[in-house]
């Protein structure tokens, strides 16, 4: 593994997917939050027009023309979809959709135009369809740490502005925020994020590292800034495991590795997180579905009791049974542990008889609202 590790393209790959996580784990929060998940789709598949001008301009594969096309084309798709909702009857929905279809179309029939124009220089710009991680350098990482570093700072200096258009921009318009302003720079910023992963994933799949840890990230918390850490560190290590697991073993691509890490990292998420994880919920309904049930095994006992006006009257389990229609075995059980009953002999009958203790007495006694069984 150390061997590995220290392999020098391995080492660029490394921290090219840590400013990936980073970046895209912290813009994608906001994506999220603001219900545009589609946005980080349509800015990735929009980059690739901007990926051939870039390359036409330039007239060979030079990083920093590509990314800059890369940026610029993501930007007009942006605004588009910008323009489209704000003038027309489409949703935002419907004008992602159409930005998206528009400007991938383009993309490939420029990178078809470029790959019969025979120009040996053109060789692996299909490469950011899907991402070519190893072809990295350590000075495209510059480029890369660069725009990371802009984002995050632009993220920090108007954290208090984001927060608040996304979650209520209407409130943002009355206290006189350039909401359109801030909603396009935003944007852009995302575009930023695209044009980041455009090497490691590719145009295809830089989608899923915008939406996918935020995702994960928001299933932990309920607070913006902590969720926004969180997205950012399950980027980074869906980054670094996707390299790892890439360079330990032959002719497995880096960025489709990259993506599956941070689906891993969502299913899990979804599964076990302590509030909204499907476990955890799960077993919160069984708990309260048997503390229901225990509380109103309960009550029937203190009710037979009550009718009879013997506190200490021992009620029949089959009656108790008979009663809610269901075997309360478990939940007689259940109530005898905390010591809320006890079972007891009625002569001359042989079956099971329960008593209210002390306890159960008070217990049974407190309005249900009021009841620990309801805490």
């Amino acid at each position: 593994m150390l061997d590995i590790l220290s392999d020098f393209t391995l080492q660029n790959v490394m921290i090219g997917a840590t400013l990936l996580g980073i970046i895209s784990g912290v813009l994608g929060t906001f994506a999220v939050l603001r219900k545009q998940s589609l946005l980080g789709d349509t800015l990735s598949h929009a980059a690739l027009p901007g990926i051939c001008i870039g390359f036409l301009v330039a007239g060979t594969r030079s990083l920093p023309f590509i990314l800059t096309g890369a940026l610029l084309a993501g930007a007009a798709a942006a605004l588009v979809v910008v323009f489209l909702t704000r003038t027309t009857r489409l949703k935002t929905d419907a004008s992602l959709g159409i930005a998206l279809s528009v400007f991938f179309a383009l993309g490939i029939v420029l990178l078809t135009m470029i790959q019969n124009q025979g120009n040996a220089a053109q060789g692996g710009l299909d490469s950011f369809l899907f991402g070519q991680a190893a072809a990295i350098l350590r000075s495209d990482l510059y480029v890369m740490g660069a725009i990371t570093l802009t984002a995050v700072a632009l993220v920090t200096g108007l954290w208090k502005e984001f927060k608040l258009i996304s979650f209520d921009p209407s409130y943002a318009r009355t206290l006189g925020l350039p909401v359109l302003a801030l909603e396009v720079l935003l944007t852009t910023m995302i575009a930023l994020a695209v044009v980041v992963g455009l090497q490691m994933v590719g145009v295809i799949l830089m989608a899923a590292m915008i939406i996918a840890p935020a995702v994960a990230a928001r299933q932990w918390t309920n607070k913006l800034g902590v969720m926004a850490a969180l997205s950012a560190l399950f980027g980074v290590v869906s980054g670094l495991v996707g390299s790892v697991i890439s360079a330990s073993a032959t002719g497995l691509s880096t960025g489709p590795l990259i993506v599956l890490a941070a689906s891993v990292i969502v299913v899990t998420s979804l599964v076990f997180a302590p509030e909204t994880g499907l476990l955890p919920t799960a077993l919160r309904v069984r708990r309260d579905k048997f503390s229901l049930k225990s509380r109103l095994v309960l009550g029937t006992i203190y009710r037979l009791a009550a009718e009879h006006g013997d506190p200490a009257y021992p009620a029949e389990q089959a009656m108790i049974d008979a009663f809610h229609r269901t075997d309360t075995s478990a939940v007689l059980s259940r109530l005898e542990q905390r010591g809320l009953v006890r079972s007891t002999a009625h002569h001359p009958e042989p079956t099971p008889h329960w008593v209210l203790t002390p306890k159960g007495l008070e217990q049974a006694q407190t309005p249900l609202d009021q009841s620990g069984e309801t805490q």
